[in-house]
């Protein structure tokens, strides 16, 4: 049977026609996380290895390719994602930080650990907002992340919650979780400075290899900061699923098999 079936809706087959493919999420993991992880850690030295490119392109390689698949992305998909350019706004603030950090003549300055913790610290925070922001634009973002119906049967819980004439809890719900997604991000923050003060803050401004013990305190902040955001929003997105289901359930009347997509 061919795409263009009389099964289908016309807006069904031109919509199949003009879904922009996905993104690979382990492509996004590899080369704007796990990479620069790896070159700041190995590269950095100034050796007699091949790879020992030295603190200075080991940083400018790292930063430069989150910033080019960011380009490419954008690129080939013609559509900015929301996730990716908090990241390379990280990206480029990581260097812009770096730059200052390494002019302070033959020492790295004394302010790296603080300066580096308030810029991990203001980037979930960023991200977090986003949330608050575009719930409140009536775009919200947390519909895209978890409250979508691709999990939700989302026209059947809006029919129910209409019929019942709950449409002000249902919003009050949904701003809820929200709030508490936000927290996630909160949480994040403060664990982001902290990793910053923990790996940067016995850094050796004197130390005859400076820029090489920076980068790979870089590379720890980056690695462990991939961990300290993921794994709240990993704990808080389930519980704000079991919160969604259990509140969705209350004001709808439907069972938690008839509010989740069949799979």
């Amino acid at each position: 049977m061919s795409e263009d079936s009389p099964d289908k809706a016309p807006e069904e087959v031109i919509a199949a026609k003009v879904a922009p493919p996905q993104d690979n999420p382990f492509a996004n993991i590899i080369i704007n996380v796990l990479a620069p992880v790896l070159v700041l850690s190995y590269l950095s030295k100034d050796g007699d290895k091949l790879w020992h490119v030295g603190p200075m392109w080991a940083m400018f390689i790292a930063l430069a390719l989150p910033i080019g698949y960011g380009l490419w992305h954008y690129v080939k998909y013609r559509q900015m994602n929301i996730f990716s350019l908090v990241g390379l706004l990280s990206v480029l603030l990581t260097g812009a930080i770096t730059i200052y950090l390494w002019s302070g003549g033959q020492s790295v300055r004394k302010n790296a650990a603080l300066l580096f913790g308030i810029k991990e610290a203001v980037q979930p925070l960023i991200l977090g907002s986003l949330f608050l922001i575009t719930h409140k634009m009536g775009k919200p973002l947390f519909n895209l992340f978890l409250y979508n119906d691709n999990i939700f049967d989302l026209p059947r819980i809006e029919g129910a919650v209409k019929e019942r004439d709950n449409q002000t809890n249902y919003q009050a719900l949904l701003w809820k979780s929200t709030i508490l997604f936000f927290g996630s991000f909160l949480i994040s923050s403060v664990m982001n400075l902290a990793l910053a003060f923990h790996f940067l803050g016995d850094l050796d401004p004197m130390s005859a290899d400076w820029k090489q013990l920076y980068n790979k305190d870089v590379a720890k902040i980056t690695g462990w900061g991939f961990v300290v955001i993921g794994v709240p929003l990993l704990v808080v997105s389930g519980f704000i699923l079991w919160y969604l289901i259990a509140g969705l359930k209350r004001l709808t009347g439907l069972e938690t098999e008839t509010i989740m997509q069949a799979r």
